[in-house]
């Protein structure tokens, strides 16, 4: 096989870098391939064993901050990211080769998802609206481009992908007023941009940085029609993406549209909130869409990379789980939903919110999923969907308050941000397989504490995931049992991935978020390495 796979990177060049190194026994990106199964084909670590697992090393980042990075391991090296650092580590032992700080003024969330490792360099966003690209080797910063604008609440907290010379990353901060979610593709040399695709229409007013892709005019225009003080709003990117290197297309998913809460002040489709958009990764072209929340008013963004695979049955498929607790499967030939099955508890989803009371609606406006979305186990024919329990109640404001939101800030429409959540001891998660081609539920497990982590099967018979309680599991991928399972002493919300520098099959685990927004032990970040022996 490597054989095989080094033979088609000398033919095809470095568009097929990332499938290569995938193919073997790294995690080169956010969700291991640019197609985002996150399927690992390591089986050192089994049913068997698992067991056996323990903690081989911790880095600390010395540093209590959101931690949700999404980890990648190539060429020997592991790399995450906090909201100001960049770290490259020994993915063995934990020992730092090089770490960069980046000074800015930090954001409410101060949470950064990951990076883009291309042809020996690294590339991330930051909070005051940059790409940075870095050699991967020494951490040395190689070029820096703007393409937001932190005064107005836009930032880059999304993990890019990179390919064929380009790294592909948006603009997060839809739920701001007046900030427009905007998708680019950047040079991996230099840095300056290729093209700029807005998710949401882009007025006369609307600044343009870059070539603007082509889109036809009446695809999303016509489909808002707010009134005087409610600015277009929404369609934020703020997860990672997918790409089929076989197609060239690159899809995005489209955050929510704002005011959040406040449907009647949007009419129309809001397009291309809440949608899955379809750009020629080349030039940003828009070939087509599928909304999957319509009418959107409970901040059910579609957040997560989509994942795109061929099932047991031949089907060329595209799976989702945005916030809104479902999880769709779409024919990619047509961009048609085969199904949407509910994946968490679903309570009030077509009440409507008022401003005379409040209304308790599931999955609450934290998902749900969230920036983590499926994962396709093709040994099982499995989708694998981590899910949030955790209602929420709002109360919407008054027309008059709303217009008066100032641009740049929070543009819910709820009378408490973004509405009062369940007390924790109502809180929880749940793991779901469901069959790819069917839509049948094949097993499901609750977890005690929500699930945002990253969600890993392998050819080894076994998934790896956290929970916000600390709790990491490894579990019988086709019958759902636990194998195993440990407590690491922080919230799990980022990175969970799995790979072999030939020194063993390793685990690594991104520990410790603690945000302003979940309730969880204010504890470092830390990276935590799990193998099967602890001494080499």
């Amino acid at each position: 096989m490597k054989w095989l796979l080094s033979a088609l990177s000398m033919l095809f060049g470095s568009s097929l870098a990332p499938l290569v190194i995938a193919a073997d026994t790294d995690w080169p990106a956010y969700n291991r391939t640019l197609t985002s199964e996150r399927f690992s084909p390591l089986q050192t670590v089994n049913v068997k064993n698992a067991k056996q697992l323990k903690i081989v090393c911790t880095y600390d980042t010395g540093q209590q901050v959101s931690f949700q990075t999404g980890l990648i391991q190539v060429q020997g090296a592991l790399f995450a990211t906090t909201e100001h650092d960049t770290v490259s580590l020994d993915p063995n032992t934990c020992k730092e080769n090089w770490r960069v700080h980046e000074e800015f003024p930090s954001g409410f969330m101060k949470v950064n998802r990951g990076l883009a490792w291309l042809d020996g360099r690294v590339y991330r966003g930051t909070a005051d609206g940059r790409v940075l690209a870095y050699e991967a080797k020494s951490g040395q910063r190689v070029w820096s481009t703007a393409i937001g604008d932190a005064a107005r609440g836009e930032s880059v907290p999304a993990a890019p992908i990179a390919w064929a010379g380009m790294v592909f990353v948006g603009v997060g901060g839809g739920d701001n007023k007046g900030v427009k979610g905007r998708m680019y593709g950047l040079d991996a040399k230099d840095g300056h941009i290729v093209w700029e695709f807005y998710m949401v229409p882009k007025g006369p007013q609307d600044l343009a940085r870059g070539p603007q892709a082509a889109l036809p005019a009446t695809v999303s225009s016509a489909a808002w029609k707010t009134p005087a003080g409610i600015p277009i709003s929404g369609g934020g990117t703020w997860s990672s993406y997918s790409l089929d290197p076989a197609t060239g297309v690159l899809y995005v998913p489209g955050g929510n549209p704002a005011p959040d809460f406040a449907s009647a002040f949007r009419p129309g489709g809001n397009l291309f909130a809440n949608s899955i958009v379809e750009l020629d990764a080349k030039t940003g072209a828009y070939r087509r869409h599928v909304q999957l929340v319509t009418r959107d008013f409970h901040d059910w963004d579609v957040s997560g990379a989509p994942v795109l695979f061929s099932s047991r049955g031949g089907k060329h498929l595209m799976a989702e789980t945005p916030k809104d607790g479902q999880l769709y499967i779409i024919d990619r030939a047509q961009d048609a939903i085969l199904y949407r099955k509910p994946v968490t508890t679903q309570v009030n989803v077509d009440k409507p919110l008022t401003s005379e009371a409040g209304t308790r609606f599931c999955p609450g406006s934290q998902g749900g999923a969230e920036w983590n979305g499926a994962a396709y186990d093709p040994s099982e024919n499995t989708l694998l969907t981590g899910e949030v329990e955790w209602c929420t109640t709002v109360t919407v404001m008054s027309e008059r308050a709303l217009a008066a939101v100032p641009t740049g800030q929070a543009f819910s429409a709820a009378t408490d941000a973004f509405g009062t959540q369940d007390d924790t001891h109502q809180w929880a998660g749940w793991m779901t397989a469901t069959d790819a081609d069917t839509g049948e539920k094949i097993w499901s497990v609750r977890t005690p504490y929500p699930i945002l982590s990253g969600t890993t099967p392998t050819a080894g018979g076994v998934m790896f995931f956290g929970d916000m309680g600390g709790h990491f599991y490894v579990l019988n991928t086709k019958s759902g049992d636990t194998v195993w399972s440990t407590n690491l002493g922080g919230a799990l919300a980022g990175g969970v991935i799995t790979y072999d520098t030939g020194l063993g099959q390793k685990i690594a685990v991104a520990v410790g978020m603690t945000s302003p927004i979940w309730p969880t032990a204010k504890v470092n970040g830390k990276i935590v390495v799990l193998g099967l022996t602890s001494s080499y």
